[in-house]
């Protein structure tokens, strides 16, 4: 048993008792009876939640550097039994380390090959609990045996009949913001980055993959093997397990899905290696090794993520016509913004998000060409002006360098942060010219690589690189008003693309006459109906709604973004054709930017707030637990 947590009270009994001339014999006789009572002895510490990094730990003086992580997936149970062996530094001889947990079980902790105590601090709602653990100023490693909890935020299990195949279950991980530390005791930051390696062991005929070097093939007994040698934070730790199968695209990317979605996932994201070119044109060489994409079961609950060397994807984007594809060009984007320089904090998601935005859309300008482009711009610049007027345009959460402290991370979340920061440094840009951007830009990302980065230090970055240090022109631009003001100021660009001029002609006459011209609406794009649909008079006369409907089957589309607009525009015109598609949709999709939408619709009227209630006890079981407790809020409203 390692003692050191005693240490100091011991002296301090030795001293008293060596100065009462108390005999050596006693002072052994003691020594011994302390050493067998200190298996019952609990280590106990008082931890303060560090509120603006939203962490219980001591990261800034002792840090983590890299984890070896053991972890047997148990599907009948529905828990992970892991070992986390943390390699840390410690910095300033502090005699303790603090990790972040969520509703993990704690069974034993080793510190350079002793046992020793731990203690875990009061749980929680949003954060967990702090696991202290007592070490000497030498010691460099810490092992954590553990299970996590049923209410583990980072995982979901889903059933056979949950997924695609129908023939095994699945698990698959999320962890930003903040829930990493429901897989595993860590230091769960965005300021500090990991290497790691991982030994996984799923059940047989099962394959594992993570946010690391990857199989091709499926073990024959289950047990796969990991490495991320480059430096990451632990929100992109990443881990899938469940009946999938890989099919490469080129020598560096691929597809992984379940395997009866192989070949249509893989025909949907060939253009991966041209999106490659492309970004690397930008941001210049990619340093992740490969790249490959998991198609996800459909309750992944958000677009996607771009864990490290593969970017999870919900399946929404197989559209079957390679019309929603943007979102991986979001996703590989992030692998220089995000993966490769990082936000310190998530008051800074916007050096994430708006970087990554604005990069997908040069992207996909070389892939489809400018005035496909443009309506991305125009959709997202709609996207933001929708949540500049729900929050309110003087809300201290429509600034791009926000302030969440003692707030979940989450709060951070909204179209702001990503349309808002694309639109600013497109604007810079269009004003300094795309040459010098692009210089900037390559600067950026390979001098601060594998480095976080806060709102100050990256504006004192452009002032130098994109500026040269001119404060006239700076201060012309409005740098700190777009950064640190709400709203948007009044040089924010906006001119409407020329392809939605000409959606915008047909509506009206849609709009007037109720004549549907088929010729030029089965040229459309998704983003073309988006704009039609989002245009049209919420609530439509119901005439029009079921033209519309006989002439495109929108009820039963199978492209989801253009679904979901029409049954929001169906809730609001009380058009019931719709409703049994939708409840399908519901039903079997688990991607927030469509649920949440649709449940606010729902529960304006008695009738509506009724049938999401049916709607959602169906459907809950197949939805994230986070997905799950919003929707939840949303109807208990």
């Amino acid at each position: 048993m390692d003692l050191r947590c005693y240490v100091y009270k011991l002296m301090k009994v030795i001293l008293f008792l060596r100065l009462k001339n108390i005999s050596m014999k006693v002072l052994f006789v003691f020594y011994v009876c302390l050493f067998f009572c200190s298996c019952n002895y609990t280590y106990e510490r008082n931890v303060e939640l560090n509120a603006d990094m939203h962490t219980f730990s001591n990261f800034e003086t002792v840090t983590c550097k890299h984890l070896d992580w053991k972890a047997n997936i148990n599907f009948y149970t529905k828990q992970i039994d892991g070992v986390a062996t943390w390699t840390f530094e410690n910095k300033t001889k502090a005699t303790v380390i603090i990790f972040d947990t969520y509703d993990l079980n704690i069974h034993s902790v080793i510190v350079n090959n002793k046992e020793t105590a731990f203690s875990l601090g009061k749980k929680n709602e949003v954060y967990g609990s702090s696991l202290s653990i007592p070490i000497l100023k030498t010691d460099t490693i810490v092992s954590v045996t553990y299970t996590t909890g049923k209410n583990a935020t980072a995982l979901q299990w889903l059933s056979p009949s949950q997924t695609a195949g129908k023939k095994m279950p699945y698990l698959f991980t999320q962890c930003e913001s903040i829930q990493a530390r429901s897989l595993l005791p860590c230091q769960d930051v965005p300021a500090i980055r990991i290497t790691y390696n991982a030994h996984v062991q799923v059940p047989n005929k099962m394959m594992a993959v993570m946010s690391a070097k990857n199989p091709v093939v499926k073990t024959e007994n289950g047990h796969y093997d990991f490495e991320m040698e480059l430096p990451i934070p632990t929100y992109l730790i990443a881990l899938a397990v469940g009946d999938i199968s890989y099919k490469a695209i080129d020598d560096r990317c691929g597809v992984y899905t379940e395997t009866s979605l192989l070949d249509q996932a893989a025909n949907e994201l060939s253009d991966i290696p041209a999106m490659m070119k492309a970004a690397e044109q930008v941001g210049g060489p990619y340093k992740w090794g490969k790249y490959d994409v998991l198609v996800a079961p459909p309750s992944f609950p958000i677009g996607g993520m771009e864990n490290p060397r593969l970017t999870f994807a919900t399946p929404t984007i197989i559209a079957g016509d390679k019309s929603l594809v943007s979102l991986i060009a979001h996703e590989m984007a992030h692998s220089w913004s995000g993966n490769l320089v990082t936000n310190s904090t998530w008051d800074d998601l916007w050096l994430n998000e708006g970087f990554t935005t604005y990069f997908e859309r040069r992207i996909m300008e070389t892939i489809s060409g400018k005035s496909y482009t443009d309506m991305l711009w125009e959709l997202g610049y709609q996207d933001m002006q929708s949540d500049l007027q729900t929050f309110g345009l003087k809300n201290p959460d429509t600034r791009l360098r926000v302030d969440v402290k003692g707030r979940s991370p989450e709060d951070a979340f909204s179209n702001i942060p990503y349309e808002k920061g694309a639109v600013f440094l497109r604007f810079l840009e269009e004003s300094v010219g795309r040459e010098k951007f692009d210089k900037y830009l390559n600067d950026y990302f390979s001098m601060n690589a594998f480095q976080p980065m806060t709102t100050e230090k990256a504006l004192a970055f452009m002032n130098e690189h994109l500026f040269d240090k001119d404060t006239v022109l700076r201060n012309k631009l409005k740098v700190n008003e777009w950064v640190f003001a709400p709203g948007l100021p009044d040089n924010c660009p906006h001119t409407l693309p020329d392809r939605f001029v000409a959606v915008d002609n047909l509506r009206l006459q849609f709009e007037k006459n109720g004549v549907v011209n088929m010729p030029s609406f089965a040229k459309w794009s998704t983003h073309e109906w988006l704009q039609f649909l989002r245009k049209l008079p919420h609530p439509l006369d119901i005439e029009k709604m079921k033209t519309l409907d006989n002439k495109f089957q929108l009820s039963i589309s199978k492209n989801s973004e253009i679904a979901d607009e029409w049954y929001k525009l169906s809730l609001l015109s009380n058009y019931e054709m719709a409703f049994p598609s939708m409840k399908i949709f519901l039903t079997t999709v688990g991607r927030k930017k469509f649920l949440e939408p649709l449940y606010h619709e729902m529960i304006k009227t008695e009738k509506g707030k009724k049938m999401a209630l049916e709607i959602f006890d169906m459907a809950k079981n197949n939805y994230h637990p986070l997905t799950a407790k919003k929707i939840q809020e949303i109807i208990e409203k």
